[in-house]
């Protein structure tokens, strides 16, 4: 597995897989499911944090049942585009997947400042769910955003260029 850019991860996915997208917390991980024609995020999964290998281990599951390629983790920037604390743990979950055995799937990140903040206030001001149940979700579909960022930026970079982004 390589940590790549968002750009050279199509490239790298076999035909008919899909795109795994994360939003990382301290005390879970959100995750979203890309269609493997690459054209659409949906929420997925919320898993609670517990250690490293038991959250890879359950990731690889996850992989192997979706028929995952790759992997888009959202990169917590500081709002002036700078790396706090949060973005380097990011970082070093990302290189921790890439240095297990058996994990070997590309990894590229996806700039996600404010991502939770706007699903918050859809939550909220859209949907009028309550605090308790938007805790239950906000984690995965903080998760669909990411994704779906990454898959709209692939889609407009493919069209202004010349790479396949509908390869499979």
């Amino acid at each position: 597995m390589a940590i790549v850019e968002l750009r050279a991860l199509p490239r790298l996915l076999p035909p008919r897989s899909r795109l795994l997208g994360l939003d990382l917390g301290e005390k879970t991980i959100g995750l979203a499911i890309a269609t493997s024609d690459l054209s659409l995020a949906s929420p997925l999964e919320t898993i609670q944090r517990t250690k490293f290998t038991e959250d890879a281990q359950r990731l690889a599951d996850i992989c192997r049942e979706q028929r995952v390629g790759g992997l888009v983790l959202g990169l917590p920037l500081n709002m002036d585009g700078s790396e706090g604390k949060r973005a380097r743990s990011t970082r070093q979950f990302a290189r921790n997947l890439e240095e297990l055995a058996g994990f070997t799937l590309p990894i590229a990140y996806w700039d996600e400042r404010l991502s939770t903040a706007a699903i918050e206030r859809f939550l909220v001001e859209d949907v009028d769910m309550s605090r308790r149940r938007r805790g239950q979700v906000v984690d995965k579909m903080a998760a669909a955003f990411i994704l779906q960022g990454a898959i709209d930026a692939l889609r407009n970079w493919n069209n202004s260029g010349s790479e396949r982004l509908d390869k499979n």
